[in-house]
């Protein structure tokens, strides 16, 4: 991941205290309402970054949360979310790795990861970890970005060293959600429109929050050379990647 760069992405995400998703809250909704979550009691919220979902889950449906994030520095952005959406007594939070969850199997009713499985070069077995801890009836839900098309090899160098990820095709996403054993799968593929992201991130994490993440992006691309280093490598992924990417909502049953 980006060996080259003087902060990684994920780094960045975390000193500034912000995360993202493609589809913003309406992506949300979409995966928990294919996930059932109106019946479930106990969820994981993998790869919780800030603590936006698992905030939004334990207050608009009313069950326990349980959120892991692989950084000590997200944890306490989303226990300051908690706390700020007064959902504190709903949702707990611990440093955990989607690789080797530390919960026992057939535990949750819902699992759900948001843009995070694109971080993962061993994405079977970060899939198979969700579905190890959902319980029998229980189900599990990503969001991920995909490619529509196969990317050429310049343009999946660029955003694999700017931002991280490997991002696989549609094709390659299907192919590992069948394996992954679940039964009443489904596969919904949106396109991105850029516009709409910008708004749906504001929306999601809030304007004032987004306000104070700027501000400390700001203060760390003035004062620390590495930092500008980065974040201007990070703007170089451009349009053409957009044109090209999507996101996929993925669900199934245990």
């Amino acid at each position: 991941m980006m060996a080259n760069q003087g902060i990684e992405y994920l780094d960045m995400q975390a000193y500034t205290g912000i995360t993202k998703h493609i589809g913003g809250v309406r992506a949300t909704d979409d995966l928990l309402a294919l996930c059932h979550i109106e019946t479930a009691r106990e969820v994981l919220n993998v790869g919780c970054g800030i603590g936006v979902s698992s905030a939004y889950v334990a207050k608009k449906y009313g069950c326990h949360v349980v959120g892991v994030d692989i950084s000590e520095k997200m944890i306490e952005w989303s226990r300051r979310r908690a706390r700020q959406e007064q959902v504190e007594s709903r949702v707990d939070l611990r440093v955990g790795d989607i690789l080797e969850l530390p919960f026992e199997p057939d535990r949750f009713d819902v699992v759900f990861v948001e843009s995070v499985v694109v971080f993962v070069e061993d994405k079977a077995r970060a899939i198979h970890e969700c579905v190890r801890v959902t319980r029998p009836g229980g189900y599990v839900g990503i969001n991920e970005s995909c490619w529509t098309e196969n990317p050429s090899p310049e343009l999946k160098t660029l955003v694999n060293r700017d931002l991280g990820v490997d991002v696989p095709t549609v094709q390659a996403w299907r192919a590992l959600w069948t394996a992954s054993g679940l039964q009443d799968q489904t596969a919904k593929i949106y396109q991105i429109d850029a516009r709409k992201e910008v708004r749906d991130r504001l929306k999601w994490i809030g304007a004032r929050w987004a306000l104070g993440a700027f501000g400390r992006l700001l203060y760390l691309y003035l004062t620390n050379p590495s930092a500008r280093q980065s974040i201007k490598a990070f703007g170089g992924t451009g349009s053409d990647s957009i044109r090209s990417l999507a996101y996929g909502i993925f669900t199934g049953k245990k």
